[in-house]
């Protein structure tokens, strides 16, 4: 059996849930039409999109520092597991650890460098996550680096947003010491900051946590992930997150390609950066794993897999057109 999400089939192909069915008399349980209705339909859809083994599977490099503990990115997996089976596809999961990457390598091991750049460079997208520290971060801006030149789908997750607007602070606008003041805190260009309504002395419990609304700006109608929430002006997601991107720095960004079309309620954080021009080249500082499901994956996972395995429009058409149903213990 290829996927977990394969057994609900099994167990029915085999006569398992009519058995259930009569050993727990589920046949007197009233249920109203709506409800069998709504049954049909999920079943319906479940049987549409799991995986079969001639599911075509698709590269996609997961560019992360602790990717020696892969439960560390579980929500991130499977995030990636419910937007490849809405495309189609099967997930290839490729770790790459961010530090072989980074020049350093090269010389130290020499094949872990070259290994490393081979499977960023043929994965049909790159997606980098959260994580804290300095450790790895050159590998990873290095990498952000390659998708926006090459044009291949990038997904930054928290960290991977805040290395995306490092990325292209240097390589774009001329900061070529543009950084975050995690990694240094005297730094001259830090594009990053640490949230002014958080302690530095005091990390436990500092960090800005769970549901906050992002609100799509005016001239956001051409952004991609915008389209994925169905053209939405307001959405919710979870957050976990102790820096930002520093609002000195938003014009020069914005003046140069990169658009921040999501922010929070103030309009002073930014939430969601884009390029326009690019395949899909997507920031969010939230956790959009969070609330993704089987039959409703998240939308920033679900656009950068779906333009990763080239049906970006089909799926966009598909999410414009469909009402989000209430699948959430799926």
């Amino acid at each position: 059996m290829p996927t977990i999400y394969q057994v609900p089939i099994l167990l029915e192909q085999h006569g398992l849930l009519e058995f259930l069915r009569h050993a727990l008399v589920l046949d007197k349980v009233s249920l109203t039409p709506a409800l069998v209705t709504r049954g049909a339909e999920v079943w319906k859809k479940w049987n549409t999109i799991i995986p079969q083994e001639h599911s075509k599977k698709i590269d996609i490099a997961l560019v992360g520092k602790y990717v020696e503990l892969p439960d560390a990115y579980l929500s991130v997996v499977k995030s990636l597991e419910h937007s490849t089976m809405r495309c189609g596809r099967k997930l290839n999961l490729i770790w790459v650890d961010s530090e072989q990457l980074e020049d350093k390598t090269q010389n130290s091991d020499p094949g872990g460098f070259y290994k490393a750049w081979h499977n960023v460079s043929t994965a049909a997208g790159i997606l980098v996550p959260g994580g804290f520290g300095q450790r790895g971060t050159e590998g990873m801006i290095k990498a952000a680096q390659y998708a926006r030149e090459h044009k291949r789908p990038y997904l930054g997750i928290c960290l991977g947003m805040q290395i995306a607007v490092i990325e292209y602070a240097r390589h774009v606008c001329g900061l070529a010491k543009a950084t975050s003041e995690e990694f240094d805190a005297r730094a001259e260009h830090r594009l990053i900051i640490f949230m002014p309504e958080g302690s530095k002395d005091t990390m436990g419990g500092t960090m800005r946590l769970g549901s906050r609304e992002t609100h799509f700006q005016a001239g956001s109608e051409h952004s991609k992930l915008r389209a994925l929430y169905g053209e939405a002006t307001v959405i919710e997601e979870r957050h976990r997150h102790r820096y930002e991107v520093n609002p000195e720095y938003v014009r020069d960004l914005e003046e140069a390609g990169l658009t921040f079309v999501g922010k929070d309620d103030s309009g002073n954080r930014m939430e969601i950066l884009e390029l326009r021009d690019h395949p899909w080249f997507v920031g969010v500082q939230y956790h959009p794993e969070y609330l993704s499901r089987v039959l409703d994956p998240s939308r920033p996972y679900l656009g950068f897999v779906a333009a990763a395995a080239g049906c970006l429009e089909r799926v966009t058409y598909e999410a414009r057109k469909e009402t989000t149903p209430d699948n959430s213990c799926f």
